[in-house]
């Protein structure tokens, strides 16, 4: 059997606003009836929100119910607003003690698990729950983890020792390269040493004064200008007179001489000197005597040179080259008004083996310049 419902609030609403009154009976001897209150949309708001708030005040916890019936006669009744108050609290109090546990318990994991067991054994857990133990790492994983650390430790260890060899190799070559330029400014400042113990038995004054030597025949056989070999550069003030040995045994002065001239078409290396005695005795002059010639790389703007041919496989000039190279030297030397302590081997400036025999036979170049000063002196040997 259906029941009907007859929604008669509405047709009585309806009603009441066509008419202008509530609709309701006047009773015997009552008076005129109360005028409805047009309703706006305010008014509906308001109106909803007063029944909303006396519904929750009608809805009293079951709590506090059982409360009340528990409660002994004679003790004092709290309102329902303080009872609604004293329920509020009770609330806000558990919910907050679990706030602030499950904060604690979030700390505590983000802090490295130092409460991870107290949490594990029921403490600081008001609900009972036991908090699982957490996953074991994998072996493979954890080998990996300590073999990436493993490589990185190295890696930053060799970026460490690489830059402290580094700046070790910095500081040797700055120090050597100080060390270099200090030595060869001291060396440069010192005064000029003879570089062999002949004592001359005249004074250089008087060998000087008495040189009158003439000039020998000489072979003026120029080298073309180049780069290698004459590279054409102004000579400055002559201080010393070199000697040197071709280390080309059984070549002559012409051969040695085109040489010199080949240098400047091969560009093999540079080397050249100022003349070229032959082994039979013959002057070449291959470069003038106000130009410099590659010979002694240190010296080579303040000094002249002289090549010297050989057949001996000792180095030994012939006795025409060693006559030959005695006129030549003496003749330089009166030119540049010098002595035969002003003679200097090859081997007295760099320490090169050159002349060979006047190097291995010191007692050879002490006679040389003896012999050297007895010419100078007309003592003809």
């Amino acid at each position: 059997m259906g029941l009907e419902f007859i929604d008669i609030s509405r047709e009585e609403g309806e009603r009441v606003r066509a008419n202008g009154t509530t609709g309701s009976r006047r009773e015997p001897g009552g008076g005129r009836p109360r005028p409805v209150r047009q309703e706006t949309s305010r008014t509906i708001r308001y109106e909803n929100q007063r029944a909303r708030r006396s519904e929750v005040q009608r809805q009293v916890p079951a709590q506090t119910q059982r409360a009340r019936r528990t409660r002994p006669a004679g003790e004092r009744m709290y309102s329902e607003a303080e009872e609604r108050r004293r329920e509020y609290n009770a609330r806000n109090r558990n919910g907050n003690r679990l706030q602030n546990e499950n904060r604690s318990r979030d700390n505590n994991r983000r802090n490295g698990g130092r409460e991870r067991s107290r949490n594990y054994a029921g403490y600081n857990n008001p609900g009972g729950n036991v908090v699982r133990r957490p996953r074991p790492v994998d072996p493979r994983v954890q080998r990996e983890r300590m073999r990436r650390r493993k490589i990185q430790r190295q890696r930053v260890m060799a970026a460490k020792m690489t830059v402290l060899l580094g700046f070790v190799l910095v500081i040797f070559f700055t120090g050597f390269t100080l060390y270099k330029l200090i030595g060869d400014f001291t060396k440069s400042n010192e005064p000029q040493q003879t570089f062999n113990s002949y004592t001359p038995t005249v004074e250089r004054r008087e060998v000087i004064k008495a040189n009158e030597t003439n000039k020998p025949i000489i072979t003026e056989d120029f080298l073309t200008i180049n780069e290698y070999s004459r590279p054409g550069e102004k000579l400055g003030k002559v201080k010393n007179i070199f000697v040197h040995y071709t280390a080309n045994q059984g070549t002559s002065a012409a051969q040695n001489r085109s040489y010199f001239e080949n240098l400047g078409i091969t560009g093999e290396t540079s080397a050249s000197a100022h003349f070229v005695i032959g082994y039979e005795g013959e002057i070449i002059q291959c470069i003038p005597l106000d130009e410099i010639a590659y010979a002694v790389v240190q010296r080579n703007y303040d000094s002249i040179s002289i090549e010297c041919c050989y057949l001996s496989e000792d180095g030994k000039f012939t006795d025409e080259t060693y006559q030959s190279l005695l006129r030549l030297s003496a003749w330089l030397l009166k030119e540049y008004k010098l002595a035969p302590d002003d003679m200097r081997r090859h081997y007295d400036e760099g320490g090169k083996k050159c002349p060979l025999y006047y190097v291995e036979h010191e007692e050879a170049w002490e006679k040389f310049l003896s012999d050297l000063e007895q010419h100078i002196m007309k003592n003809q040997v």
